[in-house]
């Protein structure tokens, strides 16, 4: 069997860039979650990919929508309820702030963006959405975001592929929205029964419009940047 490719074509006022967890966690060295994605993210390049993406979508206008994940102390009451991955994110304090009234510590924290990238967002259209709780956008305001601007086209990356990444595409795709995925702006974990990000990019082949590089992205949102 081979697969069909629908593919996607882009167009800025139609098409916004979502970036799940661009955060130090995952992004920066001695963040918390790095060692689950470090070689992945290496491999992949995925650091300077997403900042490739991000200039594209500066340069091009279209608007950039972060779905971040925060836990603030009221959320450990229920991760004793979650599956492994929520429980160990529980443990560890993963993407840990000190409330969600107060910016106390927030600044360079595992929460916060890394700093390379956050000329890029203050230089795009950049919406920071409320965090997703567990993996997908049920539990924020992303598919709000997109609709209310009109967006029925998504291009998504970020770096927990077989994680949050994926959950957000399932749920786009649910909600109508066309989707390509960015091969290579993304990374993944591993554990005792194999590698999710080789995992990530078999689904991602079954379910989105497109699967592509990150150079190939960027040539298309350049060839859709129609002002």
């Amino acid at each position: 069997m081979t697969l069909p490719v629908p593919g996607m074509v882009v167009e800025n006022r139609r098409t916004a860039l979502v970036i799940t967890d661009l955060q130090n966690d995952f992004l920066s060295p001695g963040g918390i979650a790095w060692g689950l994605v470090k070689d992945r993210l290496k491999a992949n390049n995925t650091i300077e990919n997403l900042a490739a993406l991000l200039e594209a979508a500066r340069d091009g206008g279209y608007p950039v929508i972060l779905s971040p994940h925060y836990y603030f102390p009221a959320d450990q009451r229920w991760t004793s309820h979650g599956g492994a991955l929520e429980v160990l994110m529980g443990q560890l304090g993963v993407f840990a702030r000190k409330g969600p009234l107060t910016l106390d510590g927030f600044d360079g924290s595992g929460a916060d963006f890394p700093e390379r990238f956050k000329p890029l967002l203050e230089a795009c259209d950049t919406v920071v959405a409320s965090p997703h709780k567990v993996y997908g956008p049920a539990s924020n305001d992303v598919v709000l975001q997109l609709h209310k601007r009109r967006i029925e086209k998504v291009i998504l990356a970020g770096p927990a592929g077989n994680l949050c990444v994926e959950a957000h595409l399932r749920d786009f795709l649910e909600q109508g929205f066309e989707v390509a995925m960015v091969r290579d702006a993304t990374a993944g974990t591993k554990n005792e029964e194999g590698d999710g990000y080789e995992a990530a990019l078999v689904n991602f082949r079954f379910l989105a419009h497109a699967l592509w590089t990150t150079r190939e992205t960027v040539g298309f949102m350049r060839e859709g940047a129609v002002r």
